[in-house]
């Protein structure tokens, strides 16, 4: 018959990778009626079952875009200005001093690319296209090879690369950042030009002009 000093010392010297020859063990000796506290201890632990958030879930939601028609329309007569705020991930259109447009942006993915400083607008281009960064297409047009840098990817044979389309194009920098429209998934993810949602870009490029000041900033 073994003792309880018995079972415990078994128990416990019994090497890990035993636990089911420990657990059959305990199970088949009674000590006074009672089972060996051996069977509790080599239970498995179980965790609660807690669902797991899906990553659209995770992406923090934007606040949508605001106009003030009654300030937009003073446009034409009063100073125009842009501040865009990365931390916010918003830009403002100022009329007069006075936010006629707040929208949400999408900037660079990385600290950065986005340069901060005071900009201007230097050029205008409704329907620009990237001379850096879009897909390899072949002769029908079909993509091939998508998110390509005409620098570091190589064509594959028989296709062309054809740069992103960035409609609503105001160049801000002679390297090529600029805002246009774009894809905003809630977080920074561009390549360094500032993103807007399509209406909005077209609301701000008709109402500005080259040397509009542009802000920056945190």
């Amino acid at each position: 018959m073994y003792s309880l000093y018995h079972v415990h010392l078994a128990y416990f010297a019994t090497p890990q990778p035993m636990n089911a020859f420990r657990l059959i063990l305990c199970t088949r000796i009674v000590i006074s009626g009672f089972l060996c506290s051996g069977l509790m201890a080599s239970e498995p632990m179980k965790l609660p079952n807690t669902a797991m958030k899906s990553a659209s879930e995770l992406i923090s939601k934007q606040e949508p875009s605001k106009v003030n028609n009654a300030v937009l329309d003073k446009a034409s007569t009063q100073p125009l200005t842009i501040v865009v705020s990365l931390s916010k991930q918003r830009v403002y259109l100022l009329v007069g001093g006075r936010v006629a447009v707040d929208s949400p942006i999408s900037s660079g993915r990385r600290n950065g690319w986005t340069p901060r400083g005071n900009f201007s607008v230097l050029e205008k281009d409704p329907n620009h296209h990237s001379s850096l960064y879009g897909n390899f297409v072949n002769g029908s047009g079909q993509v091939i090879r998508s998110g390509v840098s005409s620098k570091h990817d190589a064509a594959p044979s028989g296709t062309h690369f054809s740069g992103a389309p960035m409609k609503f194009f105001l160049r801000l920098t002679p390297q090529g950042v600029g805002m246009h429209a774009g894809i905003l998934p809630g977080y920074p993810a561009s390549h360094g030009c500032i993103r807007l949602p399509e209406d909005i870009a077209e609301i701000i490029y008709s109402r500005v002009g080259l040397s509009t000041p542009v802000t920056v900033g945190d």
